[in-house]
């Protein structure tokens, strides 16, 4: 049985002083035994949450790693090798914000997601389509193609140490949330990609959503049958609220 999992991403939020309130929120929380709980902060604060979370069982992973697994001569990144040396175990590839406005493109996700398996790391990987390509029709061929790429490259086998988020951009940060049968759907429709290669990897993987989940809309969400939990936005960075949607993951 797949176990559900919680992963807040915080984006470009916080300050040192922020993400001690955050900390100390997340360290009150009482969060259910049988949820998989992350959080990833922005890469400056990585040290500082691990830190602050040690004895909690939350796991912490970096928004953003390399193309190159180890470390080198690549101005401005992070490689995979120095998130795990600091205490990541996880780490975000293709959010929809990198896809839409930093324009990172399938082949390049690829290699990031390469890169972080194989320094360890559980890659999450971000699939969904924008409002245009919903009111064409072509959410799934979208998502398909997002998620065939890796197929294609790396083999279905890859998705067996990894998880992936649903996330439609058009749901994102607009307060716009995908019914909780659209969402289902487009999940179905994953597993049954992944399923056409390999049925065991299919049962197996973790899909989260990730579009606008708050506390009012968690449980409903995540009693679909192919929901296994969420990735979490602008809620996460309310430790109440994150707990709430922890415990209905849950349940």
């Amino acid at each position: 049985m797949r176990r559900p999992m919680v992963a807040g991403n915080w984006k470009m939020h916080g300050t040192r002083a922020s993400v001690a309130e955050l900390i100390n929120g997340l360290r009150h929380l009482a969060l259910p035994s049988g949820v998989d709980v992350a959080v990833f902060p922005p890469c400056l604060h990585i040290n500082q949450v691990i830190d602050g979370l040690k004895g909690k069982s939350i796991s912490v992973g970096a928004q953003n790693s390399a193309v190159e697994a180890m470390q080198g001569a690549l101005t401005g990144e992070i490689a995979p090798s120095q998130l795990v040396d600091a205490g990541c175990s996880l780490v975000l590839v293709g959010h929809s914000e990198r896809r839409q406005i930093l324009g990172e493109r399938d082949g390049m996700l690829n290699r990031k997601f390469a890169a972080a398996q194989a320094c360890g790391l559980i890659p999450v990987l971000c699939v969904g389509e924008t409002l245009e390509q919903r009111e064409a029709g072509k959410t799934l061929e979208v998502v398909g193609r997002q998620l065939g790429s890796i197929i294609e490259e790396l083999g279905v086998g890859a998705f067996a140490k990894a998880v992936i988020a649903y996330e439609p951009v058009w749901a994102i940060g607009t307060g716009l949330t995908a019914t909780p049968q659209q969402a289902q759907d487009v999940h179905k429709a994953i597993r049954e990609q992944l399923a056409a290669e390999n049925s065991e990897v299919a049962r197996g993987v973790r899909l989260l959503y990730g579009g606008s989940v708050k506390a009012a809309n968690a449980v409903e969400l995540f009693g679909m049958p192919d929901i296994d939990g969420g990735l979490i936005g602008g809620a996460s960075l309310n430790a109440d609220e994150f707990g709430a949607i922890c415990r209905a993951a849950g349940n």
